[in-house]
């Protein structure tokens, strides 16, 4: 597949058939195996709640829980409520299912634009990867992604819970900002998770692990702009419980913070 096709199916799968007025039909990738991919589902609903509120809104936060496994052969009903439209703040709850069964809901909140007291984390000191250097198979993805010290993560010993993942779109973004902030929810599940089990790296085998998204929460900072190289600064405090939290970071290619995202996962040690 051509560098930017993901890209373009994507968007393709963002462009929600709307069936009432408050009730969507989201489609899946052409092919797709397994379970949904959970940034996907989370991109479509957060597309079906911003659909329902003032064009002048932005997405500020959103949290969601994962419920039960998405199956990529039946479209998804995704039904949003209108909880709240205030002068400066409305919120949507919003219902994703199958068969009639719940997979997803997610509580999301927008905001005017406004203006006001300005502090951010400093970014990382890290530079964007040489294009040139990306292996071709990297680009047959919606995004590209860079792992910053790669090679040692690749490595079956274990490693600090952190990682720095730079990624950026493999084809030009739309301006509009619902779009833009549900492709970046998209990415932000991608690589959470896996922080969690990099201090246990070569205890056990990745296929004697259950492992699965519980909730997603994520707080958009700054005005978003895709169409350059994001640097996903990413740590894990803690994993106990059959379950590992982590948390992160997503930076401008400049330096501003423009989004933050928490989750918690199932991480399950099957017995051999």
């Amino acid at each position: 597949m051509r560098s930017g096709e993901k890209l373009q199916e994507l968007l393709g799968l963002l462009a929600l058939e709307q069936i009432e007025e408050n009730i969507f039909r989201a489609q899946h990738p052409e092919g797709r195996q397994g379970r949904l991919y959970g940034g996907q589902i989370m991109a479509q609903a957060l597309m079906a709640g911003g659909r329902t509120v003032s064009p002048e809104l932005r997405v500020h936060s959103l949290h969601g829980y994962f419920l039960r496994p998405g199956d990529p052969r039946v479209p998804a009903v995704i039904r949003v409520e209108r909880a709240r439209d205030g002068r400066s703040f409305a919120t949507r709850r919003i219902l994703v299912t199958q068969r009639g069964e719940a997979i997803f809901n997610m509580d999301a909140s927008f905001q005017i634009v406004e203006s006001g007291l300005d502090h951010q984390a400093t970014m990382p000191d890290l530079k964007p990867p040489s294009e040139e250097k990306i292996p071709p198979a990297l680009f047959d993805a919606p995004f590209v992604t860079w792992r910053h010290e790669f090679r040692r993560l690749q490595s079956e010993t274990p490693q600090p819970p952190e990682q720095f993942v730079w990624f950026k779109p493999t084809g030009r973004v739309p301006p509009e900002h619902l779009v833009a902030a549900s492709l970046l929810v998209f990415e932000s599940d991608n690589v959470l998770i896996g922080t969690a089990r990099l201090p246990h790296r070569g205890r056990f085998k990745r296929e004697q692990m259950q492992v699965a998204s519980l909730d997603h929460a994520m707080w958009f900072h700054r005005p978003i702009e895709l169409n350059q190289w994001l640097l996903y600064a990413i740590d894990s405090p803690s994993a106990s419980q059959a379950r590992g939290f982590a948390r992160g970071n997503i930076f401008s290619q400049s330096g501003e913070l423009l989004a933050s995202t928490v989750q918690e996962g199932l991480i399950r040690v099957r017995d051999t």
